[in-house]
């Protein structure tokens, strides 16, 4: 019989809804639009052995953010997000072999995120020949021998592109950069390049790692946290736990950011009755609501306010025998400091003073801070260098290696710390190299390989001629669409690891192969019994993930497998690995990563441990600082603020609360009042009026770039919001169109999504 298509109401933006933001986040309806699409997609059974395994010490991590675990686990150790990407994974719903005749790529290509993940799981391998444009199912065998005999013909290494998803297990990832440099390239891609990066260069220069130096537990020992360029309440809603326990010891809360999100305001706790019938927590005590990219020059600002305390009181404000025996650079930044033109400040921030000197005087009657932040700091030019400032500020009162204070970078992915401590980046260290190549007896390649940006850009030019994927979707995610999608197809083969579809199945290389796999929440039998991966978390917490459930189908096969058989059809004998062995009992690999990767000696031992371990953290643990002095660094950042030319708005882009990086889920964005619909630009109601704009009416959002390149999203509805003013804000992945390839944070790489000048035009049609 002819396939029936799921039914998939795709969003009609002629009905799109816009209502009141809301003033608290979570609560009952946190708790119903959890469970409401589980128990309708998933059923009553399948929701249970799921969402009571997650995030448990012998359940399964999530896969939606890489929050931590606290050592005591309630019984429902997850929130809504949480909820939706484990129904979105375990759907029964399978992508059958008839599918792909029915549906060429070019018209899938005609297709939304949302539509192409709502066919369901993958369960069969599916190739696409040069020159045809149908996907056709392939056996596993040959699908090995089609990517290994393309990988084997290339005229170079670095002639291909291996990406990684934030998703992918510690065991994979070990795994799968071992086959990319016994393959002989250092090009391994991956999704933190987009996100933290800057943290990772910023942290890494002062401090010497760019982890965060905080445990789960500081949060509640905290007397002061300062939230940066994060929404916690749709990203990572289980923070708002922490908040509160913040809150309830005592604990102040400052959000700076330029909209006021609801997460950010209350938090009504859905496990606690004042949650539910309460009016719940107030969690900011001070909202600074800064113009995009002035979070730097507010940094400078305190910190200057910080040293003028310090000379009217000598002695008694700076931690003089932390920064004598630990700290290097005071004297530099005093005198750097010194010059800061508070006029720049106001124009930078778009605060008054006396807020910028509420939040000083907070930060000096506190004897313990965190400051926390996410792609709101690190998406910018100067994303690495306000990094430095958040490391400067704290270093000044000695915040750093004690309970309640330090640094913490908020990671989204559930598993993109561990990737990047497994050895999944392009320029990993000698040490890390050589310990690889003792281990596995061979010469690792040393030249640093293609990050995410550069990658694109060696696509576009011909350099790189074969892209593997494992997890992600790159096309989606990456900056400036148009050349992302050129720069694809511009290759011979792409290969796509994953267990829905996504644009990037649609955007191909002349040949393209999809292999599905499993997900995390299901059981993974191989020969030996069955298997367990591991995760670490965004605070160096390293745990184990047991899935619960059967595999949607029975020939699916898991990341591990799909890597040691990729690596046995290309690489086979090049060096003393046992491939056949690692997809055979995953403690093999275990083993390996002992030997390879520092703080996990005895990883089989330590990961079987409840609740796993916590790899070392020098300046959490000792105020120890592997930086080349053994100090960390206070630095000197020349503040550069976003111009906005006249009739122009700086715009970032950013998550609904129905998605999860480009997986969407569904239409609406309650907390920010958008119902059925996505194409909208969020604008102040001053700037709608200076720009001679109406709420309601519909625009072309224009990039305006150096490079004259036309980028523009057409026809999008103007929503009146409580944005800073010059400041605009629309959805990702829709407004990655607007960002050039170009325009990329100093040092670090990453796209600049966060500070994007558009020019708002009247739509004709």
């Amino acid at each position: 019989m002819p396939r029936k298509t799921p039914r998939v109401e795709e969003a009609d933006e002629n009905n799109l809804e816009v209502g009141k933001p809301k003033e608290w986040a979570a609560g009952f309806p946190g708790v119903y639009h959890s469970m409401k699409p589980a128990i309708e997609k998933m059923g009553v059974e399948r929701s249970r052995k799921t969402l009571l395994a997650l995030n448990q010490k012998d359940g399964f991590d999530c896969m939606s953010c890489a929050w931590p675990d606290p050592g005591h686990r309630k019984t429902f150790e997850f929130c809504e997000n949480g909820a939706k990407a484990v129904t979105w994974e375990a759907t029964p719903v399978l992508v059958p072999a008839e599918f792909w005749q029915e549906h060429p790529v070019s018209e899938l290509r005609g297709m939304s995120e949302y539509w192409l993940g709502m066919q369901g799981r993958l369960t069969e391998p599916v190739y696409k020949p040069a020159g045809e444009d149908h996907y056709r199912p392939v056996s596993w065998d040959e699908a090995f021998s089609i990517l290994g005999g393309k990988l084997k013909s290339l005229a170079s290494p670095d002639e291909a592109a291996f990406y990684t998803s934030g998703r992918t297990s510690n065991e994979a990832a070990f795994l799968y950069q071992l086959f990319v440099r016994a393959y002989g390239t250092n090009n391994l891609p991956d999704c933190s390049n987009m996100c933290h990066e800057s943290s990772g260069w910023g942290m890494g220069q002062t401090i010497g790692i760019g982890k965060a130096t905080i445990s789960y537990d500081d949060f509640a020992q905290a007397d002061l946290i300062i939230i940066m360029g994060q929404n916690p309440g749709t990203n990572h809603p289980r923070m708002l736990t922490a908040l509160e326990e913040a809150k309830e010891a005592g604990g102040e809360i400052v959000a700076v950011n330029p909209l006021p999100e609801a997460g950010l305001r209350r938090y009504k706790n859905p496990q606690k009755v004042k949650g539910i019938v309460g009016h719940g927590t107030q969690i900011a005590d001070q909202f600074l609501q800064i113009r995009l990219g002035g979070d730097m020059a507010l940094l400078q600002a305190v910190s200057k306010r910080v040293l003028d305390a310090e000379a009217r009181n000598p002695g008694s404000v700076l931690d003089h025998a932390f920064l004598q025996e630990h700290c290097q650079g005071l004297e530099e930044l005093k005198e750097h400091l010194a010059e800061l033109d508070e006029r720049e400040v106001v124009e930078a921030t778009g605060l008054r003073r006396e807020e910028i000197d509420e939040l000083a005087e907070r930060y000096l009657r506190a004897e313990k801070v965190i400051i926390t932040w996410a792609m709101g700091i690190t998406q910018h030019k100067k994303g690495v260098a306000t990094i430095k400032e958040i490391i400067n500020l704290l270093l000044l009162r000695g915040n750093m290696g004690k309970p309640g204070a330090g640094a913490s970078p908020i990671r989204g992915h559930s598993n993109v710390q561990g990737d990047r401590t497994m050895g999944i980046w392009e320029q990993m260290p000698p040490a890390f190299l050589d310990a690889l190549g003792k281990e596995f007896n061979f010469d690792p390649p040393r030249e640093h390989g293609a990050d995410a940006v550069e990658t694109i850009r060696r696509m576009r030019d011909g350099d790189i001629r074969v892209f593997v994927g494992l997890g992600g979707n790159l096309v989606g995610a990456i900056s400036d669409s148009q050349a992302a999608e050129g720069a694809m197809e511009n290759t011979e083969m792409t290969v796509q690891i994953s267990t829905k579809l996504n644009r990037s199945h649609t955007v191909t290389g002349k040949e393209a192969l999809i292999l599905p796999t499993m997900g995390r929440t299901e059981i993974d039998m191989q020969a030996s019994g069955p298997q367990f991966v591991s995760v670490e978390d965004t605070v160096c917490a390293v745990h184990a993930s047991h899935g619960t459930v059967r595999p949607v189908a029975p020939d699916l096969l898991s990341e591990v497998a799909i890597i040691s058989r990729l690596a046995r059809a290309t690489v086979d004998g090049k060096i003393d690995a046992d491939w056949a062995g690692f997809e055979r009992d995953y403690d093999l690999i275990r083993d390996h990563i002992s030997h390879v990767v520092a703080g996990c000696e005895d990883y089989n031992r330590k990961i079987r441990q409840k609740g796993g371990f916590v790899l070392p953290n020098g300046p959490r643990d000792s105020r120890t600082f592997p930086t080349p002095t053994g100090k960390a660094m206070l630095t000197v950042n020349h503040l550069e603020h976003v111009e906005r030319p006249a009739g122009t708005l700086i715009l970032q882009s950013m998550r609904s609360h129905d998605q999860f990086n480009t997986t969407i889920y569904g239409h609406d964005d309650r907390y920010r009042g958008i119902r059925k619909g996505r194409d909208v630009v969020f604008v102040s109601p001053e700037d709608i009026a200076e720009l001679g704009l109406s709420d309601g009416q519909h625009v072309d959002i224009h990039g305006v770039y150096e490079d004259n390149v036309q980028r523009v999203l057409r026809k999008f509805r103007v929503v009146s919001y409580p944005t800073a003013r010059g400041c605009a804000a629309a959805y990702y992945p829709e407004a990655n169109v607007l960002v050039p390839l170009e325009s990329v944070a100093e040092g670090s790489n990453t796209p600049v999504s966060k500070a994007v000048i558009v020019r708002l035009e009247p739509s004709l049609g």
